[in-house]
């Protein structure tokens, strides 16, 4: 799985075993009352391995949880599903905004090969202080950078660099942060023949 080949989740009892555990701990934490922080603050520590700060909303989901290695200040807001495939890194200080999807797994193409349960991962690097909007997806292989803004329903299916907004289906660079003491940030120059952005 982590090799990047072809692997059957559905067949290996290893990877059948280790999901059911995660999702058991995902539905005890979907289950606790909000204002029950503590037990709720155990089972992330548990689920995400030993991460004492994280704050995650219900309802949530992850395939395995041990593949998924977040910083300081990691948050999640409800709805968030994390396919952790492949290792998925996320640096200090993130947000993520409500149904949020990272997912490492995929399909091969194939239809005679996905019929027969063949899966392939690639991992995904988040870096500091970023924030991915809500109903955001990021794909398979996909690093970005520290301080990113990624907009709500936005499909990221390339890498992006560091201090920018991306948006869109795909994802595209539409505004550069220049300053993080800026809070207003001017929109990329427009080509006035095609009416897209210049920079991509």
């Amino acid at each position: 799985m982590l090799l990047g080949e072809l692997y059957k989740a559905m067949e290996d009892p290893e990877l059948v075993q280790e999901r059911r555990q995660a999702k058991q701990l995902c539905f005890e934490l979907n289950q606790t009352s909000p204002l029950d922080v503590e037990q709720r603050r155990a089972i992330v520590k548990k689920l995400l391995g030993g991460v004492d700060d994280a704050f995650v909303e219900s309802p949530f989901h992850v395939d395995y949880g041990y593949n998924l290695k977040v910083g300081k200040g990691f948050y999640a807001n409800h709805g968030c599903t994390i396919l952790d495939c492949h290792r998925i890194v996320i640096g200090d200080g993130c947000l993520l905004g409500p149904h949020v999807v990272l997912s490492a797994a995929s399909h091969p193409l194939d239809a005679q090969r996905r019929a027969a349960g063949d899966e392939w991962a690639a991992p995904i690097t988040i870096g500091n202080h970023c924030w991915i909007g809500a109903n955001a997806t990021i794909n398979p292989g996909v690093v970005i950078g520290d301080h990113v803004v990624v907009g709500a329903g936005a499909v990221v299916t390339r890498n992006v660099p560091s201090h920018v907004v991306v948006a869109g289906v795909p994802a595209r660079i539409i505004r550069r942060l220049v300053s993080e003491e800026e809070e207003d940030y001017p929109p990329l120059e427009q080509d006035q023949t095609t009416g897209s952005n210049t920079e991509s």
